[in-house]
């Protein structure tokens, strides 16, 4: 990559043609290059968990939804898992530790992480989303962009805006009216450009209020620009251009894939006749060049980074992600006295779910096996027998392997089931259609209660699953999510008690699908879809319905006990000067013999507004991590 190069110089010096390349790519992950005005191009690449590079070869026939060429990378927990860590310092930590990964691959910037709210269960990228509330996902991804950006990778926030179903994505108009947007949808990302001003803002496929994304000027320049003060430039999702020359007009700088042949020739066209002022297309080309130049201080510099150190990262990282939903009688952690038998059930045991597909699918670097890595931790003088229990590629019950895992778990001291949802059921491209786990997997529980009764269950997917079912026959709980390549490990070491589980749900468990605020409007009519809850979303819907949960956000147990006393609320400003804030302290105190961690939630709400208001929404959170002492 040659010096930096002065942006206005060469933009004085390009040529029409030049200038309409600038604004899309040059194939499927690079940015075009203009190489006799010293003007490279730079490698993009999926990366909200873990880096998805395909470069070189592979960059004009990439798929975006698959994993051909791409190069091994850490896979780190999903965005839904590690949300219930509620801790910024581990997103930072992850979205440094993926900077380390880009600038060993020569990849500038990692798209990601996506803030979109998660206002149906059913949403199929649920994984890849933080959370159902805009002040938690807003401050995780946060973290995320300042520790990717901290050394000299950029970050794409994505999918900018209300894109929240797959179904029918590419064409969908999200019908929601304006409270809704700026204090649901539009929060995250907004609370993201303000503190960490992303390199990039990637538009979303689907229409808002019967206009594009991508051709959106409201959201992309008068919000985005205008209002919160954003720098950087606005790239499409990879297909989301429908129309070249309004997209330009609406703000968005850099259409991918290009359409090469197409798009570049409709700009020039369009700045020849009149139709677009060529002052437009000089500003997205100017933002594309800062992005070119921006990256060059750590394509230059490159880096390395340590395999084992960074699978050894996702394993601790891991550990935040997982909650304890259950633990009756402190059946966990295991503590299996020499000669004990522990029966480990369930496929996923031995054949691990532990990330996403589509297009944050991860080529990993390695892969732990909890039915391996559990049978470590207990030693050799515990004796472990597995059964896998049902087959991941149907629903149906298999009586042989029922049969198995009955007198697998007879007479054992220990019981632990991997429950969770199979590949084909959440992705990328299409929603779920149920709540339910897959009613093999029902059954396998229900016939192992039935001749054990302290069932321990380790829970995997990326999205919340109906539990009001089947919870009732387990002792414990544990919610594993999608963590990671090393989540075999880190399963391990939660169940022996070597971790402490210590997350809160980011979102709701209902009891049933029908109590969620989105059921009668998800996914909508062909071609449309009306956000009829409103504001309503997730908790702040349950809340106002007065509707019971199975598992409640914010939710989550420990292995010790921790009490919060000295609750005191300071005001100070006020509302007519703008500056009213509330500064909350609490001393809080593990009064336990195990280290762990506690989340101190704060939660406002206005009791006199004039407008249909929330009972309660989250405005403040701290993790704490004391071991018998206090911290305040």
């Amino acid at each position: 990559m040659p010096d930096a190069f002065d942006v206005d110089e060469v933009v004085a010096q390009l040529t029409l043609e030049e200038k309409a390349s600038l604004t899309m790519g040059s194939g499927f992950w690079y940015t075009a290059a203009v190489e006799r005005l010293g003007v490279g191009r730079i490698l993009v690449s999926d990366g909200p968990h873990g880096l998805r590079a395909q470069p070189d070869g592979h960059s004009d026939s990439g798929d975006h939804v698959g994993l051909g060429g791409s190069v091994p990378a850490t896979c780190f927990p999903t965005a839904s898992g590690l949300a219930s860590s509620w801790d910024p310092e581990a997103f930072r930590t992850v979205g440094q530790a993926i900077a380390r990964e880009a600038r060993a691959g020569g990849v500038s910037l990692a798209l990601g992480p996506g803030v979109n709210i998660k206002r149906s269960p059913l949403c199929g990228r649920n994984f890849e989303y933080l959370s159902e509330d805009p002040y938690l996902a807003g401050a995780l991804a946060t973290a995320t962009v300042q520790g990717t950006q901290s050394l000299g990778i950029g970050t794409s926030l994505k999918h900018y805006a209300a894109n929240n179903q797959e179904d029918d994505r590419l064409r969908v108009s999200a019908e929601v009216d304006e409270r809704t947007l700026r204090e649901i949808y539009l929060p995250a990302f907004e609370a993201v450009v303000k503190d960490a001003q992303p390199w990039t803002v990637m538009c979303a496929y689907n229409k808002i209020n019967g206009t594009y994304a991508s051709e959106h000027h409201w959201l992309l320049t008068e919000v985005l620009r205008d209002e919160w003060g954003f720098e950087g430039l606005v790239v499409s999702d990879w297909g989301a251009v429908h129309d070249r020359v309004a997209a330009l007009a609406a703000g968005l700088d850099l259409e991918m894939p290009p359409a090469l042949g197409y798009s570049e020739v409709a700009v020039v066209d369009a700045v020849r006749d009149g139709a677009l002022d060529e002052g437009v297309l000089d500003e997205a080309v100017r933002r594309v060049l800062r992005l070119v130049r921006q990256a060059q201080p750590a394509l230059e510099e490159g880096g390395a980074f340590d395999v084992d150190e960074h699978h050894a990262l996702a394993r601790r990282i891991a550990h935040q992600a997982a909650v304890l939903l259950k633990n009756d009688g402190g059946v966990l952690p295991l503590r299996p006295a020499a000669g004990a038998r522990v029966a480990v059930i369930g496929e996923f045991a031995r054949t691990p779910r532990f990330q996403g597909a589509g297009s944050s699918q991860v080529n990993p670097t390695r892969v732990d096996i909890g039915l391996d890595e559990l049978t470590a931790a207990l030693g050799a003088q515990v004796s472990v027998e597995f059964a896998p229990g049902f087959r991941l590629d149907s629903a149906d019950d298999d009586p042989a392997l029922l049969d198995e895992a009955i007198r697998t778990a007879t007479g054992a001291d220990h019981v632990v089931v991997f429950l969770g949802l199979p590949v084909q059921a959440e992705s990328e491209g299409f929603d779920r259609t149920t709540m339910d786990l897959p009613a093999n997997q029902i059954t396998l529980l229900q016939r192992v209660s039935a001749v054990h009764d302290s069932v321990i269950v380790v829970l995997v997917g990326g999205s919340t699953v109906q539990m009001s079912t089947w919870d009732h026959r387990a002792a414990a709980i544990l919610n594993c999510w999608l963590s990671g390549q090393a989540s075999g490990g880190a399963v391990a070491d939660l169940l022996t008690g070597a971790a402490n589980p210590s997350g809160k749900l980011a979102e709701t468990i209902p009891i049933r699908l029908e109590d969620n605020s989105s059921y009668l409007n998800f996914p909508g009519d062909p071609g449309v879809v009306r956000y009829g809850e409103g504001v309503f979303v997730g908790y702040r819907g349950y809340d106002k319905s007065v509707v019971d949960v199975s598992y409640p956000f914010g939710y989550g147990l420990s292995y010790t006990t921790f009490t919060i006393g000295g609750v005191t609320a300071t005001v100070s400003g006020s509302v007519a000067g703008g500056d009213l804030s509330v500064a909350v302290s609490a001393t809080v105190t593990n009064i336990g013999a195990v280290a762990g961690a506690e989340v101190v939630q704060v939660y406002v709400g206005d009791l006199e507004s004039e407008v249909a208001r929330l009972p309660r929404e989250v405005h403040g959170e701290d993790r704490l991590c004391p071991l018998g002492d206090e911290r305040a």
